[in-house]
């Protein structure tokens, strides 16, 4: 147990120190896309450059989610629309090149008590899976909605379906259909929703679309 608290305190020890080196890096990258529009530049070279200091910057942050939610749980009241905003455009970061359009089509005044991390992550998680899902072109689609007293959120994408065989073991820890994968990412979303009283269930996987769906008691 003494470990445990021991490597929770490095855990959020080492996420400031990158946080705070995060901030300088976001700072100087906004600095330096103001003096370009003040003095008239256009040079593609360097805002390619910024734009991808960019979307690393996002893309260490939503580490950083991943990181911190492996700190004990903090239950809150929270509001769905904005943490699926907030996702969302976190999520972007993970396009690059490809050609993918998000359809956000999101109910006002959902409250769940849930982690704000660990939502924040595992939604990440579901998006980033969708937009590798998809080779080059393709759609996103995020619904949230209230039904009998329950939240429902949808993820789908338009990508390559997941196989009937893979799709038994898509949430066992380890399994992944990545070369570079861990297998960890959706097997620690479905374990952190189900200690917030949430359930993360895979609805579909064919030529159409693939749909994963969370359900959680609303507020």
């Amino acid at each position: 147990m003494k470990e445990l608290e021991l490597y929770k305190a490095q855990t959020r020890c080492i996420s400031h120190e990158i946080r705070n080196h995060l901030s300088i890096c976001e700072l100087y990258s906004e600095i330096i896309k103001k003096r370009l529009a003040q003095e008239g530049i256009h040079n593609d070279s360097i805002e390619n450059a910024v734009k991808s200091i960019q979307k690393s910057l996002k893309i260490i942050g939503n580490s950083l989610i991943d990181l911190k939610s492996l700190n004990n749980f903090s239950i809150t009241r929270q509001n769905i629309k904005t943490l699926l905003e907030n996702a969302v455009e976190m999520s972007t970061a993970y396009i690059c090149d490809k050609d993918i359009k998000i359809h956000c089509s999101l109910e006002d005044e959902l409250y769940a008590e849930i982690d704000e991390n660990k939502f924040l992550a595992c939604i990440v998680n579901l998006i980033k899976n969708a937009i590798e899902a998809i080779d080059v072109k393709g759609d996103i689609y995020i619904k949230s909605y209230v039904q009998k007293n329950k939240i429902h959120i949808k993820v789908s994408n338009t990508g390559n379906a997941i196989s009937l065989e893979k799709q038994k073991e898509i949430f066992e820890e380890g399994f992944t259909t990545k070369s570079t994968g861990s297998g960890l990412g959706l097997h620690i979303c479905k374990t952190n929703l189900e200690n917030q009283n949430a359930k993360l269930q895979l609805v579909k996987s064919d030529a159409d679309s693939t749909e994963f769906e969370i359900i959680m008691p609303a507020v």
